[in-house]
C-alpha cells in the first residue's frame, strides 16, 4: 500500500507526518529545528527521500537545510545566494527606491525530472536555480532585470517570489508569481520573462488593471492540463485558459473571494479547493466558520465542505503555502492553519479530521505519495 509524507513548516519548527494509504493513523515526527521559522520544506518528485527546507531567524539570518533519507538526518547546503548582473534599485511603499537584497527563501521547486536540479523563489522578488542539488545556487537574473522590475512592491509579507510553477509538458516553461508585482511566464528557461497579468483588476492600485503590480496570492495548476491555471488573488479567484495570457474571475458564490492557497485536485482537472477568509484586514474564516470551498467545475460554482472542521468561534488563517493534494486514487486534500492544526481530507474534502492540534502556526504543507 502506498504511504503518505506531509511535510508541514511552522514558526517555530518543521514536521513530518506520516501514514498508509488510508490515512487514518498518523506518526508525528519533529520537530526539526526548533525555534526557527520554517517557510517551505519540499521533496523531489524524482528521489522524494530528498528533501529542502528554508530556515529563517533572527540571529542567524536565512539557512537551507537538506536530507536526503526522508527528514531523518539534515545538512546545511549551498547558503550562498548572490543577486546576479546589476544590482539596482526597487520600488518602495512611499515611492522611495529601496535597494534589492537577499532576506530569505519561501519556496523550493525540485525539478519534475532531475533530482539535482531544484529553483528557489526569495524575497527580495528573485529567482535562484541550483543543479548540484542545493549546494550552489545561481540567479535566474531574467526574471528582475524585466523592464517593470524597478516598480515592483512588496506586499504586507515582504517582496517574496513564493510561487514557481515547472510546465510538465514543456521544460523551459516556468510560472513564477510575485507579491505584489503579479504573474510572470517564461518560454525559453528563464532568459526572458512576459507579465501574465491581463484581466487582472486590483482596485488598490493607482491603474487598477496595469500590466504589473497586483498581489498574486498563489498559483495552481494540473499536470494534465499546464496552459489551464488557477489564483487566489488579494480578492478574486482568477482562471486562464490561455497559460496566463488572459484571466476571468471565477469567484461565484464564495462568502468572501479573499484568502491565499487554491489547489486543484490530483485526478480532476476541473475541481478545485480555496479557503476563503473575510478580508485583508480580518484574516479569519466568515462567521468564524472554518470551510473549505470546493468547485467542480472550474470556478463557475462551490460548495461548502464543512464536516469535521469547526463551525463556531474559529479564527485561524491558511495560509498561501498551507494547502496540499496527494495523489492517492481516492485524493487527500491537506491544509494547516495559524491556529497549529493539520486536517486532512481522504476522499477529496468530503470529511475532515485533524492530524494534530497543537503544532506551532503552520506557514507551509506539502505532501509526498510515496509507493
Amino acid at each position: 500500500m502506498s504511504k503518505v509524507r506531509v511535510l508541514v513548516g511552522t514558526r517555530k519548527g518543521a514536521f513530518i507526518l506520516t501514514s498508509d494509504g488510508k490515512r487514518e493513523n498518523w506518526d508525528v515526527n519533529g520537530p526539526f529545528f526548533g525555534g526557527w521559522e520554517i517557510y517551505h520544506v519540499k521533496g523531489s518528485p524524482v528521489d522524494p527521500n530528498r528533501l529542502y527546507a528554508s530556515l529563517a531567524g533572527g540571529w542567524f539570518g536565512q539557512v537551507v537545510q537538506r536530507s536526503d533519507d526522508g527528514g531523518q538526518t539534515w545538512e546545511p547546503v549551498g547558503n550562498e545566494f548572490a543577486y546576479d548582473g546589476v544590482p539596482g534599485t526597487h520600488q518602495w511603499y512611499d515611492g522611495s527606491q529601496h535597494p534589492w537584497e537577499f532576506k530569505r527563501v519561501w519556496h523550493f521547486e525540485p525539478s519534475l525530472t532531475d533530482p539535482d536540479l531544484v529553483y528557489a523563489g526569495v524575497e527580495d522578488a528573485a529567482l535562484f536555480r541550483s543543479a548540484d542539488g542545493g549546494k550552489t545556487w545561481q540567479e535566474v537574473s531574467g526574471l528582475r532585470q524585466h523592464p517593470s522590475g524597478a516598480s515592483w512592491q512588496p506586499g504586507a509579507g515582504g517582496m517574496c517570489l513564493h510561487t514557481i510553477l515547472l510546465d510538465p509538458r514543456d521544460s523551459n516553461r516556468i510560472y513564477v508569481a510575485i507579491s505584489a508585482a503579479g504573474a510572470f511566464r517564461t518560454d525559453d528557461g528563464g532568459e526572458t520573462w512576459r507579465p501574465i497579468n491581463h484581466g487582472l483588476h486590483s482596485d488598490f492600485m493607482p491603474n487598477p488593471d496595469a500590466e504589473v503590480g497586483h498581489c498574486v496570492h498563489r498559483i495552481a495548476l494540473h499536470p494534465a492540463r499546464p496552459n489551464t491555471l488557477f489564483m487566489q488573488k488579494h480578492w478574486d479567484i482568477m482562471r486562464s485558459d490561455d497559460a496566463g495570457d488572459s484571466w476571468r474571475e471565477v469567484s461565484g458564490n464564495v462568502p468572501s473571494d479573499f484568502g491565499f492557497p487554491i489547489a486543484v485536485h490530483a485526478h480532476e482537472p476541473e475541481t478545485i479547493y480555496v479557503v476563503p477568509i473575510k478580508s485583508d484586514s480580518e484574516h479569519y474564516p466568515p462567521d468564524a466558520k472554518l470551510r473549505v470551498y470546493r468547485s467542480r467545475s472550474g470556478g463557475q460554482e462551490w460548495e461548502a465542505l464543512t464536516h469535521g472542521l469547526p463551525q463556531k468561534n474559529c479564527y485561524v488563517n491558511v495560509l498561501r503555502e498551507a494547502m496540499a493534494v496527494d495523489t492517492l486514487d481516492q485524493c487527500g486534500v491537506y491544509f494547516g492553519t495559524t491556529g497549529g492544526q493539520v486536517y486532512v481530507s481522504p476522499d477529496s474534502g468530503d470529511t475532515w479530521t485533524a492530524i494534530v492540534h497543537d503544532l506551532p502556526s503552520v506557514v507551509a504543507v506539502e505532501v509526498q505519495t510515496l509507493p
